[in-house]
């Protein structure tokens, strides 16, 4: 059975506020860190005018903040190497011409380029728009062929320092990246466990404890295979959040709660024991290779119709910057690259949240402007103010942040010389509002019919994934490592599986989706890995042997009354 996806465009729930991220202090206080230096050596210079291309490696210190540090080293060096490399072909093309449809265009492919890099590497925030602000930007700088090489080696420079501040704070708390995500998992499985299973809203707890339990497997593996004790306690508190999405209603909230709090800081991991002896050499990351690596191309090919849009919307946007005559349409390119996200739906929430959030900024920029122009120095430190404001704000919603942002990116272009407030505030409302509305337009125009049959595709795998772990459990003696890995793989299908559909019901113009048949396979998925947390002793004996069954497995035979208690529990 399928039925249509209705669409509505929220305003309300578009700029509510949330809650700010566990870690909002560490991109805000390390963006400042990679960013005084390089601009204070260029005041004390008098060399401001260079700002830019510092500003363009010093950026780079606001990526990979929740990924362990082993990892977090290669993506750094990775941002690094992409932002110098962006850097280096808008320099090149603002050397070779001053045309300024040919430098729309560069930029708009170099958007495009970008986006889908991001999204596919799975980069974090602040994704493609840091890249794609300094790459637009550099295109309109003055520039000859001679002094290119000069200018990446100044990004270069400031890059290398940011990468020292994200690695930084590793010296004092190796596993905290790990630990997060940990705690984040145990309070997910916290929350689902306040429902019993049962209470308004559980499917949807479910599928975020689900997800969050396998973000932070992927959180240990990204770290390295190293055996470690801190790790290896990890483990066995993952399990623990496992067990009580496999039987929320014998779970106590309070204590995985309590543990999640005990991860905070820099103390000791809560130790747990395993809750049986065979769950122990179940542990290891070598088990935790759920899904083989895809190959580049499965990754970028789902990702066409985000590359069409965003350079499409980039391109048209630049081009009507030009033609209203607005100085600066390098800023309404940007404002298209920063609307598009995994489908219509969100871009539309994302397109309120940068409008409200650049007029509200330029009123801002207003405010701070006869400041930032007593002294350059005022001008720096006003930077690093709306630097850190910016980070501190912007996991809160989009629009908060964006409201520091604007002002930061209109003071960033008065380095080189001081302009005039009211201009500069006129051609940031013009370009916001042009590239919003016709990178919006460009959204809605390039349809995206493959969520449907990605949508197909996933749920392909969690019936396939969810068939196999059922023929493990059927065995009398099955081997435990496949076992395991079974249940791991039918995990990541079944988070695949909602992150895919959640992203397909927010896309239009497409045939109408299976939604029933979503709901059903997540339901009979999450009754398997219930089974086999079960089969493989996950569950303490006192909660598991000694009593009857218990009230998830009743609802679960509810659910499905051709199952029978043995179906549930083997």
């Amino acid at each position: 059975m399928s039925s249509a996806t209705s669409h509505r465009l929220p305003l309300a729930t578009t700029l509510r506020l949330g809650r700010p991220s566990d870690i909002w202090f560490k991109p805000a206080l390390s963006v400042v860190a990679a960013v005084a230096p390089p601009n204070l050596t260029l005041l004390a210079l008098g060399r401001l005018d260079l700002a830019m291309y510092t500003m363009a490696g010093s950026l780079c210190a606001l990526y990979g903040h929740n990924r362990p540090y082993a990892a977090r080293a290669r993506a750094l060096a990775w941002v690094v190497l992409g932002m110098v490399g962006g850097l280096a072909v808008s320099l090149l093309a603002a050397a070779l011409t001053t045309n300024a449809v040919v430098l729309v265009t560069v930029g708009a492919v170099l958007a495009a380029v970008q986006k889908t890099v991001c999204e596919a590497t799975r980069i974090g925030p602040p994704g493609n728009v840091v890249l794609t602000f300094i790459s637009s930007a550099s295109l309109f700088a003055p520039q000859t062929p001679g002094q290119v090489p000069g200018h990446l080696g100044l990004a270069l420079a400031a890059g290398a320092w940011a990468w020292l501040v994200g690695m930084a704070p590793g010296l004092f708390r190796p596993h905290g990246p790990e630990r997060r995500a940990t705690a984040q998992a145990l309070n997910a499985a916290a929350a689902y466990a306040d429902t019993h299973g049962t209470a308004d809203g559980h499917a949807w707890a479910r599928a975020a404890t689900a997800a969050a339990i396998h973000a932070a497997w992927q959180s240990l593996l990204a770290a390295g295979a190293r055996p470690d004790r801190t790790r290896r306690a990890l483990e066995q508190l993952l399990v623990r959040a496992e067990v009580a999405l496999a039987a929320p209603s014998d779970t106590d909230p309070a204590r995985l709660r309590a543990w999640a709090r005990d991860l905070r800081g820099t103390g000791r991991v809560p130790r747990v024991e395993a809750p049986r002896e065979a769950a122990d050499e179940l542990l290891g990351l070598a088990a935790e290779q759920a899904l083989p690596p895809r190959s580049p191309w499965h990754r970028l090919a789902p990702l066409a119709p985000l590359a069409v849009r965003t350079a499409l919307g980039c391109a048209l946007a630049g081009y009507a910057a030009l033609a209203l005559g607005v100085g600066r349409p390098y800023w309404a390119l940007v404002t298209a690259a920063s609307l598009y996200q995994a489908n219509v739906t969100l871009t539309w929430n994302r397109g309120v949240q940068r409008v409200v959030g650049n007029l509200l900024g330029v009123l801002l920029f207003a405010a701070l402007a006869p400041l930032a122009h007593l002294h350059p120095a005022a001008l720096v430190l006003c930077c690093l103010a709306l630097n850190f404001g910016a980070e501190a704000l912007i996991g809160r919603n989009y629009w908060l942040g964006s409201v520091c942002v604007t002002p930061m990116a209109l003071l960033i272009t008065e380095f080189a010389r001081t302009q005039d407030a009211t201009e500069l505030i006129t051609d940031r409302v013009a370009d916001t509002l042009v590239g919003a509305l016709v990178g919006f337009v460009a959204a809605v125009a390039v349809t995206n019919r493959r969520a449907g049959d990605r949508l197909e595709g996933a749920l392909s795998t969690a019936e396939r994934a969810r068939e196999h772990a059922a023929r493990l459990l059927a065995e009398p003696h099955p081997e435990p490592r496949a076992l395991e890995s079974a249940r791991r793989t039918l995990a990541a299908a079944l988070v695949d599986l909602r992150a895919t559909a959640d992203a397909a019901a927010g896309e239009w113009w497409q045939r109408a989706l299976p939604e029933e048949r979503v709901v059903l396979t997540e339901q009979a998925g999450h009754r398997t890995l219930a089974a086999t947390v079960r089969r493989q002793g996950l569950v303490p004996q006192d909660r598991d042997s000694h009593q009857a069954p218990g009230r998830d497995q009743e609802r679960d035979r509810d659910q499905d009354p051709g199952r029978t208690t043995e179906d549930i529990r083997p």
